[in-house]
């Protein structure tokens, strides 16, 4: 067919062995096939470039369509490479000297930006304590039944059993004032012990770790209650098996952060990648089972999760991120915008619990 490049549809190299390129196709007719959820134009396709390639008189002529040329070693940068038939340049791989330009968010195309009030004085749930309210109520109240005594001419029997009332009133009211002022002292020494920093660990030397660890400082950390955690571990694990975290409020988005080539990205509800609408093997993703792990940890949470790609060359890329899919690739702006916002529901509350289980899941820094 023409158009489509064989070999990447295949998720293979140009030099990949017959054997390979059958297991890469059996792996794939099981999820493209029509009686497994796939089109039959896409399976046809798949067929097409199934039985050209595994012919080596038909791979040949079309490795010559294709104007193949010998791959560089694996040390030698990414250059475009002339075509034969058109010497129009193409560029096959990777460039090892490209970085990423530093994404820039502008704060106009993000709806939540200026309706977070960003002086809010944190909150920390479960509340410790009945909370100001209550307590001043019953004050107040108590102070309220004390005005009969000075207002109305009581009868000894009359006036004891007030007084008993007012006794009452006033023992839960102490009660209510000191649960208060415990709650108010058990908020200052968490946010002095514990919530003394708003990120957590440390990120490792890839570009798109460091990229995607300023985007969360410099955008999420608007929203009051945000805590930002780099390098977690799957419970049970000693390794940092998740890039990013942000908890704000009952809310907990994890972040994978790749560096793939330029193209269109989306997932299907099967979790399979596509680029360029083809099944994308040029790399994977763990967060499926981080997602199932930290929903077991923390059942009480609303967790999602998020891909964030980075071009790996010059070229732009671009996401499909529809609302049910589990593991939604992203470029940062639409993860600004989009995870910013669905944060933002609660945007000045920490969850104690979670915020300890969290941290206690950061891999300590090694030097």
């Amino acid at each position: 067919m023409r158009g489509v490049d064989y070999y990447e549809l295949l998720g293979v190299g140009r030099d990949a062995s017959p054997a390979e390129i059958k297991s890469a196709y059996r792996s794939l007719a099981k999820v493209m096939h029509p009686d497994a959820g796939g089109s039959s134009l896409t399976f046809r396709v798949l067929q097409e470039a199934y039985d050209t390639l595994r012919d080596p008189s038909r791979r040949r002529d079309y490795d010559r369509g294709w104007s193949f040329t010998r791959p560089q070693s694996p040390t030698a940068p990414s250059r475009p490479r002339r075509t034969g038939r058109t010497g129009r340049l193409r560029n096959f791989g990777e460039d090892p000297d490209f970085v990423p330009p530093k994404p820039v968010v502008d704060p106009d195309d993000v709806p939540w930006w200026h309706l977070v009030d960003v002086t809010q004085r944190v909150r920390y749930a479960p509340a410790a304590g009945p909370g100001h309210a209550p307590a001043l109520a019953a004050l107040c109240g108590w102070f309220f039944l004390l005005l009969p005594v000075v207002a109305v001419d009581f009868t000894p029997l009359t006036l004891a059993l007030w007084l008993l009332v007012v006794a009452a009133a006033a023992a839960v009211a102490f009660r209510l004032v000191r649960r208060y002022l415990g709650a108010v002292r058990e908020d200052r020494r968490f946010a002095a012990e514990v919530d003394a920093e708003v990120v957590h660990g440390a990120t490792d030397d890839r570009v798109c770790e460091r990229l995607t660890a300023d985007l969360l400082g410099r955008y999420l950390t608007r929203l009051p209650g945000a805590r930002v955690f780099h390098g977690l571990a799957w419970p049970g694990s000693v390794f940092a098996d998740v890039d990013h975290a942000v908890l704000c409020g009952r809310r907990l988005v994890l972040v994978e952060s790749k560096s793939w080539l330029p193209g269109h990205y989306a997932a299907g509800d099967d979790g399979v990648l596509w680029r360029n609408g083809h099944p994308f093997r040029g790399g994977g993703t763990r967060l499926h089972r981080t997602l199932a792990a930290y929903r077991q940890l923390l059942p009480w949470l609303d967790i999602r999760s998020a891909l964030l790609v980075y071009p790996s060359r010059s070229g732009e890329i671009t996401t499909d991120q529809p609302a049910d899919t589990l593991v939604p690739p992203m470029t940062p702006a639409q993860f600004v915008a989009e995870i910013g916002d669905w944060l933002s529901e609660d945007p000045a509350t920490v969850d104690r619990e979670a915020y300890r289980l969290l941290l206690a899941q950061v891999v300590p820094v090694t030097r």
